[in-house]
């Protein structure tokens, strides 16, 4: 089996030797993001739900670009800075992941890239579930 790097413009550039996503066989694993925007560069620094809400949509546009979805990720981990933050993460999250959400870990770091203050990394089914359609 051949990894194949996935890459989009539609999500921030990596800031380090490393790929927004790797697909191996049919999973799919993407690096951790934080709250930067893709056109900018920029990180952004207003309320934990709007950084969370950035940092999902980044998630979501790496996923896509590989042929997946939001709803085909079955693993997630968030890292925060303040586990303060925890219950209003927990809602935006909800906003993201309303059915069979992922099987998740979060865990409270001492810092994050650029400052960040959360990071969610995820990995991702490629297959295609029995009768589905596209």
């Amino acid at each position: 089996m051949q990894k194949r790097v996935v890459s989009t413009a539609r999500a921030p550039a990596a800031i380090g030797p490393y790929s927004q996503a790797i697909a191996i066989g049919d999973l799919l694993f993407l690096s951790g993001q934080i709250p930067l925007v893709p056109e900018t560069g920029e990180l952004v620094r207003s309320s934990i739900e709007d950084e969370t809400r950035r940092v999902l949509d980044n998630v979501r546009a790496v996923v896509e670009a590989a042929g997946s979805s939001l709803d085909r990720i079955v693993k997630t981990t968030i890292y925060l800075t303040d586990l303060g933050d925890f219950a209003k993460v927990n809602g935006v999250y909800a906003e993201y992941f309303s059915d069979a959400p992922p099987a998740r870990a979060t865990v409270q770091v001492a810092a994050l890239p650029k400052g960040a203050r959360v990071e969610i990394e995820a990995i991702a089914s490629l297959a295609r579930s029995p009768g589905a359609h596209e």
